[in-house]
């Protein structure tokens, strides 16, 4: 064999070996040219894909930054390469253009290749898109909670007069932050609270001040129950409950015009957070006076309905139930009637417990919406009707009782012809009637009106006065 022949044979062996270790070596670069608008300052970017064991933090993947630019050359044998982006875990991963779900990114390349990618959103954080008003503020990105050991946003509304104003305030906290204000920040929609209270000023002049604290993604379910359940964890909840009632709370009341007693304190929550708001009312009854339940999750533990009689009522109270008729085939609607029961015998009073079950109402953000309004102003009743029998020294009409079940009466101070109407607070009219009356009485039947706020405008000869009537069953 000759020389040549022989070096030939060795390069042939030797070929496959290096082509081996080419393809083991191979370059991809990744170029992200856009990330979302609500990206936290100063946030790491990774990489997380079938290369690296789908880790979600592998610091040898930290996007590089230049400019408004991220980009990472990867040394990796997959193709095609499947991959997510990441500020660092899974409930921090990129969304869609909604802020949601998005598949994995798949990609066949060839070495050398640039990948040129956009980020169009943060799960956790939603759509950069934001629908949040000029009174709705971030209090803090980063909230420490010391029971827990970790921090939270927090968000702030505050009554469009604050500032105009030396007025205080009651106060409502509200779990799932995300999910309260801002489209760009919810999972599946948000409650529009900022939008029903700012009507609410409009229309009677008073609104509240709102805390919203996020979840905490991975950690919401162990922080929205003081019970363990076999499969999905839970046990924290004493620990979160310390962090509103002994931190967050102290700090609002120090910060803002306030009234720090708990009369003018309320908790407010859906799913999990309608069952940490029942357990956190029962337990700090000295901090709390208001509870919104919707769509509870008293499925979750057994001991949900030996509580209350554990503690019983050392305060009075104002509670709300909420359940869709559609929400677990009825049962939601069967679980606050029993629990409606077991506060009664643990002595809480019933004309203060008010249930609420929408036929068609299912368990979403939608539902929740939609009956946020009627639910905070029968929550706050006194606080925005407390002037609403109150007549003016030159008023021509009372009205009693108010609230209202099924009728009241109108009692006018002088005769003539009167219209009478019922309207929402949007301006919908319920209810018109017209009549001659002495000096005297006109009854009203609310018999066909559902429970809620309403306008009552009485216009006569010579005068119109409208007063806020309630309706409650």
């Amino acid at each position: 064999m000759s020389l040549s022949s022989g070096f030939r044979g060795i390069i042939l062996c030797i070929a496959p070996f290096v082509f081996a270790i080419q393809i083991a070596y191979a370059q991809l670069h990744i170029l992200v040219q856009q990330i979302p608008v609500n990206t936290p300052v100063n946030a790491s970017i990774y990489i997380a894909g079938n290369f690296n064991n789908w880790n979600p933090s592998d610091t040898a993947t930290i996007l590089n930054k230049s400019g408004t630019e991220y980009f990472k050359t990867l040394s990796i044998t997959s193709n095609p390469i499947q991959f997510k982006f990441t500020r660092g875990s899974w409930q921090t991963v990129e969304g869609n253009q909604n802020g949601s779900f998005l598949p994995n990114r798949v990609h066949s390349w060839s070495p050398g290749d640039t990948l040129k990618l956009s980020i169009l959103s943060w799960e956790d954080l939603g759509s950069s898109t934001s629908t949040a008003a000029a009174n709705v503020s971030i209090l803090h990105p980063s909230f420490f909670m010391p029971p827990l050991n970790r921090s939270r946003r927090i968000w702030l509304y505050l009554p469009p007069d604050y500032h105009a104003t030396a007025d205080s305030f009651p106060v409502l906290y509200m779990h799932d932050g995300q999910n309260l204000f801002d489209q760009s920040t919810s999972f599946a929609g948000e409650w529009q609270v900022y939008e029903t209270l700012n009507l609410l000023h409009s229309t009677l002049g008073r609104s509240l001040i709102v805390v919203g604290i996020d979840n905490g993604g991975v950690d919401r379910i162990n922080e929205y129950s003081p019970w363990v359940h076999p499969q999905y964890g839970g046990g924290q909840g004493d620990l979160y409950l310390d962090f509103i009632s002994g931190y967050l709370k102290p700090y609002i009341d120090s910060t803002f015009r306030t009234f720090k007693n708990r009369l003018h304190t309320g908790m407010m929550g859906s799913s999990m957070g309608g069952l940490i708001t029942l357990y956190g009312g029962v337990r700090d009854q000295h901090v709390y006076s208001r509870l919104g339940i919707f769509s509870p999750s008293y499925w979750f533990s057994s001991q949900v309905w030996s509580y209350p009689a554990s503690i019983g009522a050392q305060h009075p109270m104002r509670i709300y139930q909420l359940a869709g008729g559609l929400e677990g085939n009825g049962s939601v609607a069967q679980n606050i009637a029993q629990m409606k029961q077991t506060l009664i015998n643990s002595g809480f009073n019933e004309s203060s417990i008010l249930n609420k079950v929408v036929p068609s109402g299912q368990h979403n953000e939608a539902f929740w919406r939609q009956e946020f309004g009627e639910a905070v102003l029968w929550l706050f009743y006194d606080h925005f009707f407390m002037s609403f029998n109150e007549a003016s020294n030159n008023a021509h009409l009372e009205v009693y009782p108010n609230p209202m079940k099924d009728s009241t009466m109108l009692k006018v101070r002088k005769g003539g012809r009167y219209t009478v109407e019922v309207s929402d607070l949007t301006g919908r009219l319920y209810y018109f009637k017209e009549q001659y009356v002495e000096r005297g009485e006109i009854f009203l039947d609310v018999t066909g009106l559902p429970s809620g706020v309403y306008l009552l405008t009485v216009n006569s000869n010579d005068a119109k006065e409208i007063k806020k009537i309630i309706v409650q069953r």
